[in-house]
């Protein structure tokens, strides 16, 4: 089965989910819930690990993690095994615990963080157990500790829930100002879209178009050493190719605005059109709408006129961006 995409490096922050395996209930008593944040607090000690968010449901949980370092391999691995053997011990079973392994979704810094934190806030509402007006009483979320400066483990960080909810202060008023945020959050679908709740738990990594090219630039080896399913890597291969585009065009002094107002078979379109389809694995539709280039069966026979000797101005032009890789 393909995995997920599995990006490790300091300073990241990541979307954390799994679930009991067959979706048992795996934390269905009060105390399975307190030890898998036992769990959780001895993994941040160990690790120097930050949690902006957490929610333990029945079955399953979510977690919004930072890790200074580069252990999140490491560390959860440590929490889920030591975890799942308190957890067999206590019951006198054996065999898995969890479904798998657990998705990590790399997130970007600031308002898609907070975004997330908002979402895991909500997950006992929106599971009916508490209302909205009481989501910070839920003993195992990290909402309930909103109020209570004062006895927040040191592991966990609300502020940038705050900051995303309106630059609140973590204050009281900031506070109370937060739950109003989160009950107005709930009942507002649009802006429930706006912040990407349909997407929280899908692709490989949650941000900004920059921020995922940047991920892809900077981690393009191990990318390419790993699995994936195939939606995530037809973004990854999209992502790697936008930035092949916009170093070929420019090389050639191009831009979009251009590539716009441009015939569809302009010499310098055919020739960055070819020399992707050399490189990546981007198909021609992708390659017809981002060049501007019209039906994706015109790039075919372009890019074919060229191979054939056809088009030399393009084949020239072909020469100047050869070195150019995604």
């Amino acid at each position: 089965m393909a995995r997920k995409l599995r990006l490790q490096y300091a300073g990241a922050f990541y979307h954390v989910i799994n679930r009991g395996n067959y979706r048992a209930d795996v934390f269905a008593s009060d105390g399975a819930k307190d030890a898998f944040l036992e769990c959780l607090g001895e993994a941040c000690e160990k690790t120097g690990w930050k949690v902006h968010g957490y929610v333990v449901m029945r079955n399953h949980y979510h977690l919004a993690l930072e890790t200074p370092e580069p252990n999140l391999v490491e560390g959860m691995q440590w929490l889920q095994s030591t975890y799942a053997n308190r957890f067999n011990r206590f019951r006198g079973e054996r065999g898995h615990v969890f479904q798998g392994r657990y998705q990590a979704i790399v997130v970007e810094d600031g308002a898609h963080l907070g975004a997330v934190a908002h979402y895991i806030h909500l997950n006992p509402v929106r599971a009916r157990i508490v209302s909205v007006r009481q989501a910070n009483e839920y003993r195992w979320s990290s909402l309930r500790f909103l109020a209570k400066r004062g006895v927040r483990p040191g592991w966990l960080r609300l502020e940038d829930a705050l900051l995303a909810a309106g630059s609140l202060a973590d204050t009281p008023g900031g506070h109370a100002a937060y739950l109003d945020f989160l009950a107005w959050l709930h009942e507002d679908e649009p802006a429930q879209k706006a912040y990407a709740f349909d997407c929280m738990c899908k692709g490989w990594a949650m941000g900004s178009k920059e921020f995922k090219g940047a991920l892809i630039e900077e981690h393009k080896q191990a990318l390419a050493e790993m699995e994936a399913g195939e939606a995530d890597l037809a973004e990854v291969a999209e992502r790697q190719a936008e930035n092949a585009v916009d170093a070929c065009l420019k090389r050639l002094g191009r831009s979009g605005d251009e590539a716009v107002k441009q015939p569809k078979a302009a010499a310098w379109k055919v020739a960055i059109a070819a020399h992707l389809r050399a490189i990546s694995t981007v198909k021609n539709p992708w390659l017809a709408g981002k060049l501007h280039m019209g039906d994706p069966d015109g790039v075919s026979r372009y890019v074919s006129e060229l191979r054939k000797g056809k088009r030399p101005e393009a084949a020239v032009i072909l020469q100047r961006i050869a070195d150019i890789r995604v």
